[in-house]
C-alpha cells in the first residue's frame, strides 16, 4: 500500500505540470532589494524582461513558491512565473489574470499564463515571453497553444488575482 502510494504522488507530481498558489495568501517581506526590484518594474514589458534575465525554468509539480520565494530562487515553473508577473503588475495597479489550459495530449498536463488589462488591450507572459494585442481570454489561449506550445487546448480556466473562477472556455 505505501508503495502505491509513493508511486501515485510520483505520477501525479510528474504528470500535474505547474503547480498552484494563491497570491490571496501571500504577505509581502520586508525585504527592502525584493521591493525594489518590484516598484521598479512597472509595465508588463518590463516584468517579462526581468523574467527572462534572471529566472530559469524548473518544475514544481507539486510546490508551488510564493513571489518572494521565486525571486529569491530565480527558478520556477509556469504558474510560479505568472503568479511573480500577476503580484508585481497588481502591485502597479494593472488589473491581472492567470489562466490554467488543460491540453488534449495529456489532459493531466496543465499550463499557466499570467494576462494583464493594459489600457483596452489584453497582454500576456508566457513563462517569461510578453505579447501584447489580444481582444479575449480566448484569443490568448488560441495564440499560446497553436504558436508558442504547439499543444491543442481543451479547456481553459481564467482566475481573477484572488484565485476566483471567472471564465471557463472548452473547445
Amino acid at each position: 500500500m505505501k508503495r502505491l502510494l509513493i508511486l501515485l504522488i510520483l505520477l501525479i507530481a510528474l504528470t500535474t505540470g505547474c503547480g498552484i498558489y494563491n497570491l490571496s495568501y501571500f504577505t509581502v517581506p520586508d525585504n527592502i532589494e525584493f521591493m525594489q526590484v518590484v516598484e521598479s518594474l512597472r509595465t508588463p514589458q518590463e516584468i517579462s524582461d526581468h523574467m527572462m534575465n534572471n529566472f530559469t525554468y524548473e518544475l514544481h509539480g507539486l510546490y508551488a513558491p510564493d513571489p518572494y520565494t521565486l525571486w529569491k530562487t530565480g527558478k520556477g515553473d509556469c504558474n510560479d512565473m505568472s503568479t511573480w508577473g500577476c503580484f508585481v503588475a497588481n502591485y502597479h495597479g494593472y488589473e491581472t489574470w492567470q489562466i490554467q489550459i488543460f491540453y488534449l495530449v495529456d489532459p493531466l498536463w496543465r499550463h499557466w499564463i499570467a494576462i494583464y488589462r493594459e489600457d483596452i488591450w489584453l497582454s500576456f507572459t508566457d513563462n517569461q515571453c510578453y505579447f501584447f494585442g489580444f481582444d479575449s481570454f480566448r484569443e490568448i489561449v488560441n495564440y499560446d497553444s497553436d504558436y508558442l506550445t504547439d499543444k491543442t487546448w481543451v479547456k481553459y480556466i481564467v482566475y481573477n488575482y484572488e484565485m476566483n473562477i471567472i471564465e471557463i472556455g472548452e473547445l
